[in-house]
């Protein structure tokens, strides 16, 4: 074993691989299982919460580097927004940030739930404003060796721990890596454990940050970090055009904004009656030819070849079949 051994922590990879995509092959555009399941418990342990009082707050933190969030107990007092405060992530203990008491105790995971040690002192945040400076150089210096060993992969961020000698470095790539020589020459460089993450390319729109084609900060980074797997389906069920270009985001993946609105349309849905439905009214056969969720219209037309737009209201089911009711014709 060299003096260097003893620094190394080389992290398992959790990344698929990303596949070039095209109009005909939109299935590219989905996270694949490995993708699905690689996303981290940020958390080092659960807290106890049986011996806690039923009114002790629980707080919703966000790591800056990483832009994750998971939940957190304070007993010192009432904390506000923006407070920074120590707490122990499954990297180590670092810097978090208050981003807002929890109104819904009971929908969090318990066993996600950590204690937060302490408040921020002046001389962690300025210690953390000095790592950011050495994030910067370390980032560099991570890039020329990657370089150096020909390695096919993209960095993405650094981060240095606050209270742990530990460096992480996050990386995309198309397949799994062998960096365990580019870890050994960090090691040398930085004398202190080193830890590579391989994440997925929904993680690093989410840990960088940007603007959408809706020209709103990316879902992923400002809405919400708990990145759902989204599917073709949902793109489908939304009567979307299934163009890779107008519904796949910068990471090359399905829009978010589709998982988070896909609820919304599955429950209007069954409200309303399908394209392809049919109705007998007045002797003539009806048809719904095209029905817009979000506008609550449903187009129908008949044998004879009219077309009415009808809002949703205006249909009911009974005896598990829809129908039109009669007082939308007599008010045509």
């Amino acid at each position: 074993m060299t003096d260097s051994d003893e620094f190394e922590d080389i992290a398992e990879s959790s990344d698929e691989n990303s596949e070039e995509f095209s109009d005909e092959d939109i299935s590219a555009l989905e996270d694949g299982p490995a993708e699905q399941n690689s996303r981290d418990v940020i958390v080092e342990s659960g807290a106890d919460l049986a011996s806690l009082a039923p009114d002790t707050p629980v707080y919703r933190l966000r790591l800056s580097y990483s832009n994750e969030t998971f939940s957190a107990i304070y007993e010192g007092g009432l904390l506000s927004c923006r407070t920074m405060v120590v707490v122990s992530t499954r990297y180590g203990k670092d810097l978090a940030q208050v981003i807002g008491p929890v109104q819904r105790k009971g929908s969090q995971v318990i066993s996600e739930i950590v204690r937060i040690e302490r408040l921020a002192s002046r001389e962690d945040l300025e210690k953390i404003e000095r790592n950011r400076k050495l994030e910067e150089e370390a980032f560099d210096i991570c890039k020329v060796k990657i370089e150096e060993h020909k390695l096919d992969m993209k960095l993405v961020s650094v981060h240095y721990l606050l209270e742990d000698p530990k460096i992480l470095f996050f990386f995309t790539a198309e397949s799994r890596i062998d960096f365990r020589e580019l870890v050994k020459d960090l090691v040398g460089v930085f004398k202190t454990r080193i830890e590579l993450r391989q994440i997925g390319v929904r993680d690093e729109a989410r840990v960088t940050g940007g603007l959408g084609i809706c020209g709103r900060l990316y879902c992923c980074h400002a809405v919400s970090d708990k990145l759902k797997p989204v599917s073709i389906k949902m793109a489908k069920d939304q009567n979307l055009s299934l163009n890779s270009m107008k519904i796949s985001g910068t990471c090359g993946r399905l829009l978010c904004c589709l998982a988070y609105e896909h609820n919304f349309y599955s429950e209007q849905r069954k409200l309303i009656p399908q394209e392809g439905a049919k109705f007998s009214y007045d002797g003539t056969v009806w048809k719904v030819i095209e029905v817009n969720v979000v506008t609550g219209a449903v187009k129908i037309a008949a044998e004879d070849g009219r077309q009415l737009q009808l809002p949703t209201s205006q249909f009911e089911r009974k005896d598990g079949r829809w129908r039109i009711k009669a007082a939308a014709f007599n008010a045509r």
